[in-house]
Protein backbone atom coordinates (compact mmCIF):
# COMPACT_ATOMS: atom_id res chain seq x y z
CA UNK A 1 0.00 0.00 0.00
CA UNK A 2 1.56 3.30 -0.95
CA UNK A 3 1.31 6.03 1.62
CA UNK A 4 2.07 9.87 0.81
CA UNK A 5 4.21 11.67 3.83
CA UNK A 6 3.34 14.26 5.95
CA UNK A 7 5.73 16.30 4.18
CA UNK A 8 4.38 15.77 0.97
CA UNK A 9 0.69 16.41 1.66
CA UNK A 10 -1.58 18.98 2.69
CA UNK A 11 -5.38 19.94 2.87
CA UNK A 12 -6.57 22.09 -0.01
CA UNK A 13 -8.14 25.28 1.35
CA UNK A 14 -11.49 25.44 1.34
CA UNK A 15 -12.10 21.57 1.97
CA UNK A 16 -12.47 21.37 5.40
CA UNK A 17 -16.14 21.46 5.57
CA UNK A 18 -17.09 18.29 4.38
CA UNK A 19 -16.73 15.71 7.23
CA UNK A 20 -16.75 12.59 4.86
CA UNK A 21 -15.46 13.78 1.93
CA UNK A 22 -11.83 16.22 2.16
CA UNK A 23 -9.39 17.34 -1.12
CA UNK A 24 -5.39 17.51 -0.30
CA UNK A 25 -2.41 17.55 -2.72
CA UNK A 26 0.73 15.60 -2.70
CA UNK A 27 3.29 15.39 -5.36
CA UNK A 28 1.36 17.94 -7.88
CA UNK A 29 -1.55 15.78 -7.60
CA UNK A 30 -5.32 16.72 -6.58
CA UNK A 31 -6.95 13.88 -4.05
CA UNK A 32 -10.10 13.61 -2.33
CA UNK A 33 -9.85 11.48 0.76
CA UNK A 34 -13.18 9.36 1.45
CA UNK A 35 -14.98 8.10 4.29
CA UNK A 36 -17.21 4.81 4.41
CA UNK A 37 -19.76 6.26 3.48
CA UNK A 38 -18.54 8.80 1.23
CA UNK A 39 -17.16 5.68 -0.54
CA UNK A 40 -20.36 3.92 -0.57
CA UNK A 41 -22.00 7.01 -2.49
CA UNK A 42 -18.72 7.38 -4.81
CA UNK A 43 -19.52 3.67 -6.18
CA UNK A 44 -23.03 4.48 -6.33
CA UNK A 45 -22.09 7.32 -8.35
CA UNK A 46 -19.41 5.60 -10.73
CA UNK A 47 -21.99 3.13 -11.83
CA UNK A 48 -24.40 5.74 -12.59
CA UNK A 49 -24.71 6.45 -16.89
CA UNK A 50 -24.82 9.81 -16.18
CA UNK A 51 -21.31 10.41 -14.03
CA UNK A 52 -19.90 8.28 -17.20
CA UNK A 53 -21.34 10.62 -20.00
CA UNK A 54 -20.36 13.52 -17.67
CA UNK A 55 -16.99 12.74 -17.08
CA UNK A 56 -17.06 12.02 -21.35
CA UNK A 57 -18.15 15.32 -21.91
CA UNK A 58 -16.08 17.35 -19.60
CA UNK A 59 -18.72 18.76 -17.55
CA UNK A 60 -17.72 17.05 -14.25
CA UNK A 61 -13.55 16.91 -13.35
CA UNK A 62 -11.94 13.72 -14.51
CA UNK A 63 -11.64 11.38 -11.48
CA UNK A 64 -10.28 7.47 -10.64
CA UNK A 65 -10.10 5.57 -7.90
CA UNK A 66 -6.64 5.22 -6.92
CA UNK A 67 -6.11 1.42 -5.53
CA UNK A 68 -4.00 0.58 -2.39
CA UNK A 69 -3.36 4.41 -1.82
CA UNK A 70 -3.11 5.62 2.02
CA UNK A 71 -2.80 9.30 2.84
CA UNK A 72 -0.75 10.62 6.11
CA UNK A 73 -2.72 10.98 8.70
CA UNK A 74 -3.22 14.68 8.75
CA UNK A 75 -5.48 14.45 5.74
CA UNK A 76 -8.04 11.34 6.10
CA UNK A 77 -11.55 12.72 6.89
CA UNK A 78 -12.67 13.40 10.44
CA UNK A 79 -15.50 10.46 9.67
CA UNK A 80 -12.43 7.46 9.07
CA UNK A 81 -10.97 6.84 5.65
CA UNK A 82 -11.78 4.24 3.32
CA UNK A 83 -10.42 5.22 -0.34
CA UNK A 84 -8.58 8.12 -2.25
CA UNK A 85 -9.90 9.77 -5.66
CA UNK A 86 -7.45 11.31 -8.27
CA UNK A 87 -8.83 14.57 -9.84
CA UNK A 88 -7.58 16.60 -12.90
CA UNK A 89 -5.74 19.50 -11.64
CA UNK A 90 -7.48 22.62 -12.67
CA UNK A 91 -5.57 25.25 -14.50
CA UNK A 92 -5.99 28.40 -12.61
CA UNK A 93 -9.16 28.35 -9.22
CA UNK A 94 -11.54 31.95 -9.88
CA UNK A 95 -14.54 32.73 -7.39
CA UNK A 96 -17.85 33.37 -8.22
CA UNK A 97 -17.48 37.09 -7.37
CA UNK A 98 -14.77 37.55 -9.81
CA UNK A 99 -17.21 35.67 -12.58
CA UNK A 100 -19.62 37.99 -14.73
CA UNK A 101 -23.23 37.70 -15.14
CA UNK A 102 -22.96 35.24 -18.10
CA UNK A 103 -20.04 32.74 -16.11
CA UNK A 104 -22.44 32.54 -13.01
CA UNK A 105 -25.41 31.91 -14.94
CA UNK A 106 -23.81 29.21 -16.77
CA UNK A 107 -22.39 27.74 -13.80
CA UNK A 108 -26.03 27.57 -12.37
CA UNK A 109 -27.25 25.58 -15.42
CA UNK A 110 -24.29 23.11 -14.99
CA UNK A 111 -25.38 22.22 -11.40
CA UNK A 112 -29.17 22.11 -11.54
CA UNK A 113 -28.66 20.37 -15.00
CA UNK A 114 -26.08 17.70 -13.40
CA UNK A 115 -28.93 17.65 -10.27
CA UNK A 116 -31.92 16.39 -13.04
CA UNK A 117 -29.36 13.47 -14.36
CA UNK A 118 -28.03 12.48 -11.25
CA UNK A 119 -31.81 12.50 -9.62
CA UNK A 120 -32.71 9.55 -12.69
CA UNK A 121 -30.43 7.09 -10.95
CA UNK A 122 -31.18 7.70 -6.93
CA UNK A 123 -28.16 10.62 -6.28
CA UNK A 124 -28.46 13.73 -5.73
CA UNK A 125 -25.81 16.57 -5.01
CA UNK A 126 -26.07 17.79 -0.98
CA UNK A 127 -24.78 21.42 -1.95
CA UNK A 128 -25.82 23.65 -4.16
CA UNK A 129 -22.70 26.22 -4.15
CA UNK A 130 -21.42 27.58 -7.45
CA UNK A 131 -17.76 27.34 -5.58
CA UNK A 132 -18.46 23.60 -6.71
CA UNK A 133 -17.76 24.63 -10.67
CA UNK A 134 -14.48 25.66 -12.05
CA UNK A 135 -13.27 26.27 -15.28
CA UNK A 136 -10.99 25.12 -18.40
CA UNK A 137 -11.38 28.19 -20.21
CA UNK A 138 -14.41 29.69 -20.66
CA UNK A 139 -16.09 26.00 -20.14
CA UNK A 140 -17.72 25.04 -16.84
CA UNK A 141 -16.90 21.69 -14.92
CA UNK A 142 -17.91 20.64 -11.82
CA UNK A 143 -15.35 19.81 -9.33
CA UNK A 144 -16.82 18.37 -6.34
CA UNK A 145 -17.10 15.29 -7.07
CA UNK A 146 -17.91 14.37 -3.06
CA UNK A 147 -21.30 16.41 -3.39
CA UNK A 148 -22.91 13.63 -4.99
CA UNK A 149 -24.65 10.95 -2.43
CA UNK A 150 -27.54 8.72 -2.73
CA UNK A 151 -31.02 9.75 -2.28
CA UNK A 152 -32.41 8.75 0.85
CA UNK A 153 -36.27 8.51 1.20
CA UNK A 154 -37.87 11.53 2.11
CA UNK A 155 -35.38 13.97 2.20
CA UNK A 156 -35.40 17.52 0.14
CA UNK A 157 -32.43 18.84 -1.71
CA UNK A 158 -30.65 20.40 0.88
CA UNK A 159 -28.74 22.15 -1.23
CA UNK A 160 -31.88 24.63 -2.43
CA UNK A 161 -31.56 27.50 0.08
CA UNK A 162 -27.47 27.46 -0.60
CA UNK A 163 -28.32 27.54 -4.31
CA UNK A 164 -30.62 30.27 -3.80
CA UNK A 165 -28.46 32.41 -2.11
CA UNK A 166 -25.66 32.08 -3.99
CA UNK A 167 -26.49 31.66 -7.50
CA UNK A 168 -30.50 32.53 -7.99
CA UNK A 169 -30.57 35.21 -5.48
CA UNK A 170 -27.43 37.18 -7.82
CA UNK A 171 -28.21 36.53 -10.96
CA UNK A 172 -32.51 38.02 -10.15
CA UNK A 173 -30.76 41.09 -8.39
CA UNK A 174 -28.29 41.53 -11.57
CA UNK A 175 -31.62 40.83 -14.16
CA UNK A 176 -34.28 42.22 -12.25
CA UNK A 177 -32.96 45.20 -10.49
CA UNK A 178 -29.48 45.96 -12.50
CA UNK A 179 -27.91 46.17 -9.25
CA UNK A 180 -24.14 44.06 -9.46
CA UNK A 181 -24.16 41.26 -7.07
CA UNK A 182 -20.13 40.69 -6.62
CA UNK A 183 -19.48 43.31 -4.43
CA UNK A 184 -22.00 41.57 -2.37
CA UNK A 185 -21.06 37.54 -2.59
CA UNK A 186 -17.24 39.24 -1.89
CA UNK A 187 -18.91 40.92 1.13
CA UNK A 188 -20.44 37.12 2.62
CA UNK A 189 -19.13 34.60 1.34
CA UNK A 190 -22.72 32.76 2.10
CA UNK A 191 -24.25 34.83 -0.24
CA UNK A 192 -27.52 36.43 -0.24
CA UNK A 193 -29.93 35.50 2.75
CA UNK A 194 -33.45 35.04 1.75
CA UNK A 195 -34.78 38.16 4.10
CA UNK A 196 -31.73 40.16 2.68
CA UNK A 197 -33.19 39.26 -0.92
CA UNK A 198 -36.61 39.81 -0.03
CA UNK A 199 -35.72 43.67 1.17
CA UNK A 200 -33.95 44.52 -1.82
CA UNK A 201 -36.55 43.99 -4.05
CA UNK A 202 -39.34 46.36 -4.64
CA UNK A 203 -42.85 45.74 -4.21
CA UNK A 204 -43.50 45.39 -8.05
CA UNK A 205 -40.23 43.15 -8.04
CA UNK A 206 -42.16 40.96 -5.93
CA UNK A 207 -44.43 40.07 -8.61
CA UNK A 208 -41.87 39.16 -11.35
CA UNK A 209 -41.17 35.13 -12.41
CA UNK A 210 -39.98 33.39 -9.24
CA UNK A 211 -39.76 35.74 -6.52
CA UNK A 212 -42.97 35.14 -4.61
CA UNK A 213 -42.38 31.23 -4.67
CA UNK A 214 -38.15 31.03 -4.19
CA UNK A 215 -37.82 34.59 -2.18
CA UNK A 216 -41.21 36.02 -0.31
CA UNK A 217 -42.02 32.62 0.75
CA UNK A 218 -38.38 31.22 1.40
CA UNK A 219 -38.11 33.97 3.69
CA UNK A 220 -41.23 33.83 4.92
CA UNK A 221 -40.91 30.27 5.99
CA UNK A 222 -37.52 30.88 7.60
CA UNK A 223 -38.55 33.23 10.09
CA UNK A 224 -41.28 31.22 10.66
CA UNK A 225 -39.41 27.92 11.21
CA UNK A 226 -36.65 29.21 12.75
CA UNK A 227 -36.96 27.06 15.90
CA UNK A 228 -37.38 23.92 14.14
CA UNK A 229 -34.88 21.66 14.29
CA UNK A 230 -33.36 19.32 10.30
CA UNK A 231 -34.31 16.72 12.20
CA UNK A 232 -38.03 17.73 12.89
CA UNK A 233 -38.00 19.22 9.43
CA UNK A 234 -37.12 15.55 7.78
CA UNK A 235 -39.45 13.65 9.80
CA UNK A 236 -42.38 15.76 8.63
CA UNK A 237 -41.77 15.81 4.99
CA UNK A 238 -41.37 11.79 5.38
CA UNK A 239 -45.10 11.92 7.07
CA UNK A 240 -46.30 13.88 4.39
CA UNK A 241 -44.89 11.93 1.38
CA UNK A 242 -42.02 13.71 0.20
CA UNK A 243 -41.27 11.96 -3.08
CA UNK A 244 -38.27 12.54 -5.35
CA UNK A 245 -40.04 13.84 -8.20
CA UNK A 246 -40.88 17.14 -6.06
CA UNK A 247 -37.13 17.85 -6.18
CA UNK A 248 -36.84 17.34 -10.13
CA UNK A 249 -40.17 19.43 -10.59
CA UNK A 250 -38.32 22.30 -8.55
CA UNK A 251 -35.26 21.72 -9.88
CA UNK A 252 -36.56 21.83 -13.27
CA UNK A 253 -38.41 25.44 -12.35
CA UNK A 254 -35.78 26.23 -11.45
CA UNK A 255 -33.32 25.98 -14.46
CA UNK A 256 -36.17 27.20 -16.58
CA UNK A 257 -36.36 30.23 -14.51
CA UNK A 258 -32.27 30.99 -14.52
CA UNK A 259 -32.34 30.19 -18.47
CA UNK A 260 -34.74 32.95 -18.80
CA UNK A 261 -32.97 35.56 -16.43
CA UNK A 262 -30.90 38.14 -18.55
CA UNK A 263 -28.83 40.96 -18.19
CA UNK A 264 -28.20 43.04 -21.54
CA UNK A 265 -25.72 45.89 -20.32
CA UNK A 266 -25.47 49.19 -22.32
CA UNK A 267 -22.00 50.67 -22.94
CA UNK A 268 -19.34 51.52 -20.10
CA UNK A 269 -16.69 53.70 -20.22
CA UNK A 270 -14.32 51.10 -21.30
CA UNK A 271 -16.03 48.09 -23.32
CA UNK A 272 -15.52 49.48 -26.43
CA UNK A 273 -12.35 50.63 -26.05
CA UNK A 274 -11.34 48.58 -29.45
CA UNK A 275 -13.10 51.79 -31.20
CA UNK A 276 -10.87 54.45 -29.35
CA UNK A 277 -7.62 52.83 -29.31
CA UNK A 278 -4.49 55.29 -30.06
CA UNK A 279 -3.36 52.76 -32.53
CA UNK A 280 -3.96 52.47 -36.18
CA UNK A 281 -4.06 49.51 -37.73
CA UNK A 282 0.04 48.95 -38.70
CA UNK A 283 0.95 50.23 -35.33
CA UNK A 284 -2.00 47.59 -33.82
CA UNK A 285 -0.14 44.73 -36.53
CA UNK A 286 3.24 46.14 -34.79
CA UNK A 287 2.03 45.92 -31.57
CA UNK A 288 0.69 42.48 -31.54
CA UNK A 289 3.81 41.21 -33.40
CA UNK A 290 5.99 42.32 -30.21
CA UNK A 291 3.56 40.60 -28.31
CA UNK A 292 4.00 37.52 -30.10
CA UNK A 293 7.66 37.52 -29.98
CA UNK A 294 7.80 37.72 -26.08
CA UNK A 295 5.54 34.70 -25.74
CA UNK A 296 8.31 32.80 -28.17
CA UNK A 297 10.59 33.87 -25.99
CA UNK A 298 9.34 33.28 -23.11
CA UNK A 299 7.50 30.15 -23.90
CA UNK A 300 4.91 30.66 -21.08
CA UNK A 301 2.61 28.16 -19.96
CA UNK A 302 0.41 30.47 -17.85
CA UNK A 303 -0.25 34.20 -18.71
CA UNK A 304 -1.71 36.73 -17.13
CA UNK A 305 -3.23 39.26 -19.56
CA UNK A 306 -3.99 42.40 -17.21
CA UNK A 307 -6.33 44.60 -18.47
CA UNK A 308 -7.19 42.10 -21.15
CA UNK A 309 -10.83 44.13 -22.71
CA UNK A 310 -11.92 42.40 -25.08
CA UNK A 311 -8.96 39.67 -25.38
CA UNK A 312 -6.95 40.33 -28.03
CA UNK A 313 -3.98 39.56 -27.18
CA UNK A 314 -5.12 37.11 -24.50
CA UNK A 315 -6.19 35.18 -27.81
CA UNK A 316 -2.55 35.68 -29.41
CA UNK A 317 -1.41 33.88 -26.15
CA UNK A 318 -3.29 31.17 -25.90
CA UNK A 319 -2.92 30.21 -29.82
CA UNK A 320 0.78 29.85 -28.73
CA UNK A 321 -0.32 27.15 -26.32
CA UNK A 322 -0.44 29.56 -23.06
CA UNK A 323 -3.41 29.09 -20.65
CA UNK A 324 -4.57 32.85 -20.06
CA UNK A 325 -6.18 34.32 -17.07
CA UNK A 326 -7.54 37.24 -18.63
CA UNK A 327 -8.37 39.92 -15.99
CA UNK A 328 -10.61 43.56 -16.51
CA UNK A 329 -11.84 45.59 -13.95
CA UNK A 330 -14.96 46.27 -16.26
CA UNK A 331 -17.68 43.18 -16.44
CA UNK A 332 -19.50 44.27 -19.40
CA UNK A 333 -15.91 44.04 -21.46
CA UNK A 334 -15.63 40.46 -19.46
CA UNK A 335 -19.40 39.49 -20.05
CA UNK A 336 -18.51 40.21 -23.45
CA UNK A 337 -15.28 38.45 -23.86
CA UNK A 338 -16.66 35.34 -22.01
CA UNK A 339 -19.63 34.68 -24.22
CA UNK A 340 -17.89 35.15 -27.25
CA UNK A 341 -15.20 32.19 -26.13
CA UNK A 342 -17.68 30.44 -25.14
CA UNK A 343 -19.13 30.62 -28.88
CA UNK A 344 -15.46 29.32 -29.48
CA UNK A 345 -15.43 26.51 -27.26
CA UNK A 346 -12.59 28.21 -25.76
CA UNK A 347 -10.83 25.87 -22.92
CA UNK A 348 -7.56 28.13 -22.78
CA UNK A 349 -8.77 31.62 -21.44
CA UNK A 350 -10.06 32.29 -18.21
CA UNK A 351 -11.98 35.62 -17.84
CA UNK A 352 -12.30 36.96 -14.59
CA UNK A 353 -13.80 40.32 -13.79
CA UNK A 354 -11.11 41.64 -11.40
CA UNK A 355 -10.32 45.46 -10.07
CA UNK A 356 -6.70 45.26 -9.57
CA UNK A 357 -6.58 48.29 -7.24
CA UNK A 358 -9.19 46.25 -5.06
CA UNK A 359 -8.32 42.74 -6.14
CA UNK A 360 -9.79 39.34 -4.01
CA UNK A 361 -8.25 39.19 -0.64
CA UNK A 362 -8.11 36.03 1.14
CA UNK A 363 -11.45 34.88 2.68
CA UNK A 364 -13.49 32.81 4.49
CA UNK A 365 -11.93 30.74 7.94
CA UNK A 366 -9.05 32.32 9.26
CA UNK A 367 -8.31 33.66 5.19
CA UNK A 368 -7.65 30.93 3.78
CA UNK A 369 -10.74 28.90 2.25
CA UNK A 370 -10.66 31.44 -0.82
CA UNK A 371 -7.64 32.59 -1.50
CA UNK A 372 -6.27 35.87 -2.99
CA UNK A 373 -4.78 36.10 -6.91
CA UNK A 374 -1.12 35.86 -6.53
CA UNK A 375 -1.72 32.84 -4.36
CA UNK A 376 -3.39 30.62 -6.77
CA UNK A 377 -0.49 29.94 -8.90
CA UNK A 378 2.48 32.51 -10.86
CA UNK A 379 2.50 33.84 -14.31
CA UNK A 380 5.44 33.06 -16.62
CA UNK A 381 4.35 36.05 -18.72
CA UNK A 382 2.26 38.93 -17.54
CA UNK A 383 0.75 41.18 -20.45
CA UNK A 384 -0.15 44.69 -18.77
CA UNK A 385 -1.05 46.50 -21.82
CA UNK A 386 -3.27 49.57 -21.46
CA UNK A 387 -2.79 49.44 -17.94
CA UNK A 388 -0.77 51.14 -16.27
CA UNK A 389 -2.11 54.65 -17.02
CA UNK A 390 -5.39 53.55 -15.38
CA UNK A 391 -3.70 52.13 -12.11
CA UNK A 392 -1.61 55.42 -11.83
CA UNK A 393 -3.65 57.81 -12.86
CA UNK A 394 -7.11 56.61 -12.64
CA UNK A 395 -6.46 55.16 -9.60
CA UNK A 396 -3.49 57.11 -8.28
CA UNK A 397 -1.20 54.08 -7.27
CA UNK A 398 2.00 55.64 -7.23
CA UNK A 399 3.99 54.73 -10.76
CA UNK A 400 6.90 52.60 -8.43
CA UNK A 401 4.14 50.88 -6.58
CA UNK A 402 2.76 49.47 -10.41
CA UNK A 403 6.09 48.20 -11.16
CA UNK A 404 6.78 46.43 -7.68
CA UNK A 405 4.02 44.73 -7.80
CA UNK A 406 5.01 43.59 -11.08
CA UNK A 407 8.44 42.75 -10.44
CA UNK A 408 6.77 40.58 -7.11
CA UNK A 409 4.96 38.07 -9.09
CA UNK A 410 8.06 36.86 -10.29
CA UNK A 411 7.37 36.55 -14.23
CA UNK A 412 8.34 37.73 -17.25
CA UNK A 413 6.68 41.25 -18.75
CA UNK A 414 5.01 42.59 -21.46
CA UNK A 415 4.11 46.24 -20.61
CA UNK A 416 2.75 49.27 -22.64
CA UNK A 417 3.54 52.99 -21.27
CA UNK A 418 1.06 56.01 -22.87
CA UNK A 419 2.94 59.47 -22.55
CA UNK A 420 0.92 61.97 -21.45
CA UNK A 421 0.43 63.04 -24.44
CA UNK A 422 -1.55 60.20 -25.43
CA UNK A 423 -5.01 60.59 -25.97
CA UNK A 424 -6.13 58.40 -23.09
CA UNK A 425 -3.73 59.61 -20.87
CA UNK A 426 -5.21 62.94 -21.92
CA UNK A 427 -8.52 61.88 -21.17
CA UNK A 428 -7.62 60.75 -17.53
CA UNK A 429 -5.73 63.80 -16.42
CA UNK A 430 -8.66 65.92 -17.70
CA UNK A 431 -10.30 65.07 -14.33
CA UNK A 432 -7.40 66.38 -12.77
CA UNK A 433 -5.73 69.16 -11.36
CA UNK A 434 -3.12 70.64 -14.10
CA UNK A 435 -0.20 69.70 -11.66
CA UNK A 436 -1.71 66.36 -10.89
CA UNK A 437 0.71 62.81 -11.39
CA UNK A 438 4.10 64.45 -11.67
CA UNK A 439 5.89 61.22 -11.04
CA UNK A 440 3.84 59.90 -14.60
CA UNK A 441 7.14 60.41 -17.25
CA UNK A 442 8.44 58.13 -19.35
CA UNK A 443 11.98 58.82 -18.35
CA UNK A 444 10.63 58.12 -14.81
CA UNK A 445 9.04 54.74 -15.76
CA UNK A 446 11.65 53.89 -17.78
CA UNK A 447 14.44 54.01 -14.53
CA UNK A 448 11.80 52.53 -12.33
CA UNK A 449 11.69 49.27 -14.84
CA UNK A 450 15.02 49.04 -14.77
CA UNK A 451 15.30 48.76 -10.83
CA UNK A 452 13.23 46.14 -10.96
CA UNK A 453 13.67 44.50 -14.30
CA UNK A 454 15.96 43.85 -17.01
CA UNK A 455 14.87 45.62 -20.51
CA UNK A 456 15.35 43.29 -23.27
CA UNK A 457 13.63 45.46 -25.75
CA UNK A 458 11.67 48.46 -26.12
CA UNK A 459 9.93 49.85 -29.20
CA UNK A 460 7.80 53.09 -29.40
CA UNK A 461 4.38 52.83 -31.53
CA UNK A 462 2.77 56.28 -31.54
CA UNK A 463 2.23 57.90 -28.25
CA UNK A 464 3.13 54.41 -26.48
CA UNK A 465 6.32 52.55 -25.84
CA UNK A 466 6.56 48.62 -25.31
CA UNK A 467 8.62 47.16 -23.02
CA UNK A 468 9.63 42.88 -22.77
CA UNK A 469 11.03 42.74 -19.24
CA UNK A 470 12.79 40.35 -17.08
CA UNK A 471 12.61 40.43 -12.74
CA UNK A 472 16.22 40.89 -11.60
Amino acid sequence: MSDATTTEASWVSGSFRDYDSRVFSTAGQILRSLSPAALADYEALAASRFFSEAQESGAVVQTELLADFLPPPQCKPPAGFAAVLRHERIPFLSWPFEWPFSMLKDASLLMLELMENALDEGLILKDGTPYNVQWRGATPVFIDVGSFERLREGEPWFGYRQFCMQCLYPLMLQSYREVPYRPLLRGQLEGIAPEQMRNLLSLRDRFRRGVLTNVVLHARLERGHSQRSATEARQELKRAGFKPELIKANVGRLARLVRRLDWKPGRSEWSDYREISAYDEEELRDKEAFVESAIATTAPKLVWDLGANDGRFSRIAAREGAYVVAVDGDEVAVDRLYRELRVEGSERILPLALDLVDSSPGMGWRGSERQRLEERGRPDLVLALALVHHLAIGANVPLAAVVDWLADLGAALVIEFPAREDPMVVRLLSRKREDAHPDYGLENFDALLARRFTVARREQLGSRMLFEARPR
